[in-house]
């Protein structure tokens, strides 16, 4: 029944962008015969206006609709968060009045997808490799929040709300495709940024997923849960995952600001703002768990919350003191 249940919501997951993409290859097919119509023209001069109507359309109504349909579980939002810059990336990259330098494209093309492959290995990793079984815990915060009323307020409180912060983050994958000048040393900069970034929230993952796959193990054999993790990358900042991910939202945006768009950074400021509020959400879910509320208290008095420092883990400081 769960195997049936995950192709079903796979199957949902795979064709439920198909209509976007059929109307995009729909025009660049007109496009390309010089099907000169109004519509098409329209399209054609208003690429940024197009790519929201498509996401509002595509993504917040009928994402919205198939999560009412399932009982108001909204999962696939999550899922596509990873899917959708990929796709941004491509439609400003084909589109016919686009001109790029052509290496900085396969790099930053490159980049997205290595960014993309690993954020989808974490979700299905965390989610034991199954689709549409739950919902990021905030949604089903909010919903017990809000009740009766939850049906048509996660309409904007999870569709609108991330249209504005992704199609804001995202405006760096137009401005690389819509300038075309030569490589600076600050695009190596970026690169480097962009690897970083990737790299940090892999390793921080991963650290969290054997974390907790080890505390399921401990629970299931009756034993006491390892109340917090602080080793490796965790020793060093309480939301290493977190920096990762802001390291590339970062250098992706300094790939914009190389190219002369000096305000590109403000969708990478929105997100970090965005995220500096899910961190305050989750320290505070953290210290209501009675058996790792002290530990973590010492956790956050001990380690700073983003930007790593050369630091003890708690346990290690004990062992020290005895």
């Amino acid at each position: 029944m769960a195997t049936l249940s995950n192709f079903k919501n796979g199957l949902i997951a795979f064709l439920a962008t198909f209509p976007c993409i059929l109307f995009y290859l729909c025009f660049l097919h007109n496009i390309h015969n010089e099907d000169h119509n109004s519509l098409w023209n329209w399209c054609n001069n208003h690429p940024i206006l197009l790519a929201n109507i498509m996401f509002f359309l595509n993504v917040n109504v009928l994402f919205w609709f198939i999560a009412l349909l399932q009982s108001n579980l909204h999962w696939m939002i999550g899922l596509y968060w990873m899917v959708i810059p990929v796709m941004l990336l491509h439609f400003y990259a084909n589109l016919p009045m686009a001109q790029y330098n052509q290496l900085r494209s396969w790099i930053v093309t490159i980049l997205t997808w290595i960014w993309s492959i690993r954020m989808i290995h974490s979700y299905f990793r965390r989610e034991n490799w199954q689709l549409g079984v739950k919902q990021d815990w905030r949604y089903t915060d909010m919903s017990n929040q809000y009740g009766k009323n939850w049906w048509w307020i996660s309409f904007f409180a999870i569709y609108l709300s991330q249209q504005v912060l992704q199609m804001g983050i995202c405006l760096p994958l137009y401005i690389i495709h819509s300038v075309d000048k030569p490589l600076i040393f600050l695009d190596f900069v970026a690169i480097a940024i962009c690897l970083s970034g990737i790299t940090i929230a892999f390793y921080a993952d991963t650290e969290l997923h054997n974390f907790i796959t080890k505390n399921q193990k401990l629970q299931q054999l009756g034993q006491p849960m390892v109340p917090i993790l602080d080793k490796g990358l965790w020793c060093y900042s309480r939301h290493p995952n977190y920096l990762g991910e802001q390291l590339w939202w970062w250098g992706l945006a300094l790939f914009g600001w190389n190219l002369g768009q000096n305000w590109i950074f403000i969708g990478a400021l929105i997100n970090s703002i965005c995220l500096g509020y899910v961190t305050m959400l989750v320290e505070k879910k953290m210290v209501r768990q009675n058996y790792r509320a002290d530990a973590y208290k010492l956790y956050q008095n001990n380690t700073f919350v983003w930007i790593p420092w050369f630091n003890f883990s708690s346990n290690e400081k004990n062992k020290k003191k005895n």
